[in-house]
């Protein structure tokens, strides 16, 4: 429910703030007053219509889901629109981009516009048929619930089988890859440990020139060995740590093995360097590649088996797609079972909007998840895309009020677009009788052009202008009164008008 707006610097309104009730909201006044300005405020603060207003407020007491957005309901939600620069939206003071705006205010606000058809969506109508078939058949809410598990096994198994379908046109070419990835990886056969190993090897090979030249140039030592040993003896020194250190050192000597590096392969070893690098390169590492070689293993494997794979699936969709029909079927069965009820609902409603002879059409289309059925309607033998738009708004305000009979509950806010503009009296009376029974479960906001709805309000806003400036006030019982004559009569308010406001009123 809304419970307050508030609109600052919006064309000929400087400032006006309303506070809402319950039920039906009419908005009167002359031609020009700014009645379709202050509609057009009160859709903007939700995203649904364009103002050059620069600051409008609204007081909305809903229990929104905003989770996602990252924003918390509140008990009275503070919804605001800010024009400076660029247009800026907030909801409890966070910022809100209006295409979220719009996701977030449908959940409860709905405006129904000239030619909006929301009501006539093929999901509204089924959903409303399967209202009625649930109440007269267990069965049925079973087999819809079957359906839409039917429908989405039967969906998996046929996204797989175009999947294989698809990759049958280009088979031979992934098996042909896979088969090189395996081959170029298995001729190389690495091993974990095995490139660090090569490459530490592959420092000492290019040393080995190097430190063959050092020991050459050190040999000189142990020649000289045993003239030491004789000088240490002479000068009756004890030649143990001199003979220690030289058995020390040629153990160092023996220990570098450079006669196993002699019969090393340089080039051989250089050329397995290189290919174990190029996977390296190519995989990101040792490891990785084996992964790789192990993944495309198994996928080689799938491609062959993707004939078996396709079979079993075949048969499946073959199955499933039976089951499917079958319980479309009866789905079908009970809602046309129940057309009849709807019919006469919306039957009943159009005979006090003076139309009737609505017609539910039953057509076939793919089976999805509400199953077979495509709803469409005929009144009169007239199309919907061919009715007036006052006969469209009418049947719209039927469906509406079926609805509510179906259901037996409802919640929100609908803002009528000149929903009684062009009729006769006895039409807008039918009318404003409709809207009465809706305002029960809906708040309604609505521009009233004819005392009949006028009449039946809940809240009645009077907009006016003065000196090139709107204003806009809520009418006590005796300016509803007034209000309704001049809407009768015309400025010139005669008694004959007065009376027959007041019997409208008290009507």
């Amino acid at each position: 429910m809304i419970e307050r707006i508030y609109i600052k610097n919006h064309l000929s309104f400087e400032q006006a703030e309303l506070k809402f009730d319950k039920g039906l909201s009419v908005f009167t006044g002359v031609s020009g007053a700014g009645k379709s300005i202050l509609m057009d405020a009160i859709k903007a603060l939700f995203g649904l219509s364009e103002s050059e207003a620069r600051l409008i407020e609204g007081d909305v007491k809903f229990d929104f889901d905003m989770s996602e957005f990252g924003i918390e309901n509140l008990e009275i939600n503070s919804f605001k629109m800010v024009r400076e620069k660029s247009v800026r939206y907030f909801i409890n003071s966070e910022f809100i981009s209006k295409k979220n705006l719009i996701k977030i205010s449908n959940e409860h606000i709905k405006y129904l516009s000239l030619r909006n058809s929301d009501e006539f969506d093929n999901g509204n109508l089924l959903n409303l048929l399967d209202e009625i078939s649930s109440k007269n058949s267990q069965n049925h809410i079973k087999n819809l619930k079957n359906l839409k598990e039917c429908f989405l096994k039967f969906s998996r198994v046929k996204n797989e089988l175009l999947k294989i379908k698809n990759e049958e046109m280009k088979l031979e070419e992934l098996k042909e890859f896979a088969k090189f990835e395996i081959s170029k990886i298995e001729n190389i056969n690495p091993k974990i440990g095995e490139f660090e190993e090569l490459m530490s090897l592959k420092k000492r090979l290019s040393k080995i020139d190097k430190i063959n030249q050092a020991w050459q140039k050190a040999e000189i030592v142990f020649q000289k060995e045993s003239a030491v040993i004789e000088a240490l003896r002479v000068s009756e020194i004890d030649s143990t740590f001199f003979e220690d250190t030289m058995n020390d050192l040629r153990a160092k000597k023996e220990s570098l093995n450079m006669d196993d590096l002699e019969n090393i392969d340089m080039e051989k070893t250089l050329d397995r360097i290189e290919a174990l690098s190029g996977l390296q390169r190519r995989y990101g590492g040792i490891e990785e590649a084996l992964k790789v070689l192990e993944n495309k293993k198994i996928e080689l494997a799938n491609y062959e088996n993707i004939e078996f794979t396709k079979h079993e699936l075949e048969k499946e969709f073959i199955s499933l797609e039976k089951d499917l029909k079958f319980i479309s079927n009866l789905v079908s069965l009970e809602r046309k079972k129940s057309k009849k009820i709807l019919e006469n609902s919306l039957n009943l409603y159009l005979k006090d909007l003076y139309m009737s002879d609505l017609k539910i059409i039953f057509l076939e289309k793919n089976i999805d998840e509400l199953g077979s059925d495509e709803i469409n309607f005929e009144v009169s033998n007239t199309n919907l895309k061919n009715l007036s738009s006052g006969e469209f708004n009418r049947l719209r305000l039927a469906f509406i009020a079926s609805t509510l009979d179906i259901k037996g509950s409802a919640n929100g806010v609908i803002i009528l677009d000149e929903i009684d503009a062009n009729l006769s009296g006895k039409e807008a009376m039918s009318i404003a009788n409709v809207i009465v029974k809706i305002s029960k479960f809906y708040q309604i906001f609505a521009i009233s052009h004819l005392p009949q709805l006028s009449s039946r309000a809940n809240s009645h806003f009077l907009v006016s202008k003065n000196g090139g400036f709107s204003n806009v006030k809520k009418l006590n019982e005796d300016e509803k009164i007034i209000e309704l004559a001049r809407m009768i009569s015309g400025e010139k308010i005669s008694q004959e008008a007065l009376n027959f406001a007041k019997k409208l009123k008290n009507g």
